[in-house]
């Protein structure tokens, strides 16, 4: 359904970004692609637009004669960065979100898939989509858990007041894979321990006690996810997710498995650790006909030797924790 489709993905540069948009570019899609990277992340066969969404002018142009929308972008960072710069977050995906699904429905495009995240949950043992509006977000992502409720609060806006019902609202779990942020400053748990395994630290020092239950997917699993979902125009808000949870200390072990070199796990019981249990319920997902094909194991494989072959030495992508200069 892609083919010869004209395709905007905001974010296209990004850890799923990237997956995305080398399988539309394979299934014949016009792509183009709007990030605030360096120009050479983004796949040679597509459109590269450098703009600042949260300016809605530059939203508007850039949806110009799009048929599909794939909103991906966003903000990116540990939870002690979350809690010391929540306004690095809580204020750009606001923008973001409202202005381009605003863009969107202006444009009359005929699909748009909103991207929002396993953070607009509250703590529990697995994670049911229908429970979002019963409960608050966890402490620990409070502020982007509600940026991301809001772009999904007005997707339901625009089904009520214009009839739009032309809105996906995927619900990713903890993504990972290559092209992630390894910023040793606000990097997630995967890549944070990955860059400094492969960096020779040892013993490898690791927050909390291990126990915290977490629910990872590969990038290219959720990019598959997202192109299944479009295609079926599912308009419920879906989980994407492996649907089972591995521990902190399984993933490390698998992160020593895969390093293959002697590796001691030290646990700093002194830090926090997080919601003891993320786990995302994928029924609804499953009845679309998907299912992850890459393992923890195989993933974390993937993305070691990726790191191993670009020897930590890539090209670091926009971090609006570091970057100080505005983009007009």
């Amino acid at each position: 359904m892609f083919k010869n489709q004209r395709v905007l993905v905001t974010g296209g540069t990004g850890l799923i970004g990237r997956q995305l948009v080398e399988l539309l570019v394979n299934a014949g899609a016009k792509v183009k692609v709007v990030s605030l990277d360096d120009p050479s992340l983004a796949h040679p066969k597509v459109e590269f637009c450098r703009v600042n969404l949260t300016k809605f002018d530059q939203c508007a142009e850039v949806c110009k004669g799009m048929d599909y929308v794939f909103h991906l972008v966003g903000v990116k960072g540990s939870p002690g960065v979350t809690g010391k710069r929540p306004a690095s977050f809580l204020v750009p995906i606001l923008l973001f979100n409202t202005n381009m699904m605003e863009a969107a429905r202006q444009a009359n495009v005929k699909w748009y898939l909103y991207t929002s995240t396993i953070g607009v949950y509250a703590p529990a043992e697995v994670f049911h989509e229908d429970d979002v509006w019963k409960t608050f977000p966890s402490e620990n992502d409070r502020f982007a858990g509600w940026a991301k409720r809001m772009g999904e609060l007005q997707a339901e806006a625009y089904k009520i007041e214009y009839g739009w019902n032309r809105c996906s609202i995927v619900r990713p779990a903890n993504v990972y894979g290559p092209h992630d942020n390894f910023d040793p400053v606000n990097a997630m748990v995967i890549p944070s321990l990955i860059k400094r395994t492969m960096e020779g630290e040892n013993p490898l020092c690791v927050w909390g006690d291990g126990s915290p239950m977490r629910d990872f997917i590969h990038a290219k699993d959720v990019a598959r996810a997202m192109l299944l979902v479009v295609e079926k125009q599912a308009t419920q808000p879906i989980n994407i997710g492996s649907g089972q949870g591995i521990s902190i200390k399984e993933l490390t072990e698998i992160i020593k498995r895969c390093y293959g070199r002697p590796l001691e796990i030290e646990w700093d019981t002194s830090k926090p650790k997080g919601d003891l249990r993320r786990v995302m319920d994928i029924s609804r997902l499953k009845a679309l006909g998907f299912k992850p094909s890459i393992s923890v194991e195989e993933g974390i494989r993937d993305v070691m030797d990726w790191y191993k072959a670009t020897n930590g030495k890539f090209i670091k992508t926009y971090n609006v924790f570091l970057d100080k200069k505005p983009v007009s």
